[in-house]
């Protein structure tokens, strides 16, 4: 017999909150986020000097590794990742565009000699719309819904801050387990 959990009694655990752990926040799961389980990880054994023993050569002593669990349920859908990818491009693609175009309406008031503009001026436009492309590229990840049935919003305000604070919670949860070890 095998000690894995049957695929009925992962489904069952799937909404819970593992044991001993503190209440999440007003959030719920969603169906693709993981559940918190304390894995028994061997340790690893001390180094000794730094140095190999050269007598025992590397490929005797076979290594152990274990292959990263793919779960089905642990994926994001389709759905959610077509919707993040869209509001990704959104929010990125027209900043990064006007920093591109700072760079063609600055070579062409230079070259009418409309009016004298310096380097400096078109090197910060154009790195201040770089940057609010960066910005745009993490606000559209966390402003899509996360819900499968849910679209969302059109500016995804409320989502942002439902999202960020999944995110927050994920961050202190791995924090506080990496203090316990």
């Amino acid at each position: 017999m095998s000690s894995e959990p049957k695929a009925s009694e992962s489904d069952d655990l799937q909404g819970q909150d593992p044991p001993g752990s503190a209440s999440p926040s007003s959030r719920d799961r969603l169906p693709f986020e993981p559940t918190r389980k304390k894995d028994a990880s061997p340790a690893k054994p001390p180094a000794i000097g730094g140095a190999r023993n050269s007598a025992k050569p590397a490929a005797s002593a076979p290594r152990k590794e274990r292959p990263a669990p793919r779960k089905e349920g642990l994926q994001i859908p389709d759905v959610v990742s077509r919707r993040m990818a869209g509001r990704m491009a959104f929010f990125c693609g027209i900043p990064t565009s006007l920093g591109m175009l700072t760079f063609v309406v600055s070579y062409f008031i230079v070259t009418k000699g409309l009016f004298k503009l310096p380097n400096s001026a078109v090197l910060l436009v154009s790195l201040g719309f770089f940057g609010l492309g960066v910005i745009g590229l993490s606000y559209g990840f966390l402003s899509a819904s996360w819900d499968e049935e849910h679209p969302g919003s059109l500016l995804g305000a409320k989502e942002f801050s439902t999202n960020l604070g999944r995110l927050t919670d994920a961050w202190k949860a791995a924090r506080n387990e990496k203090t316990q070890d």
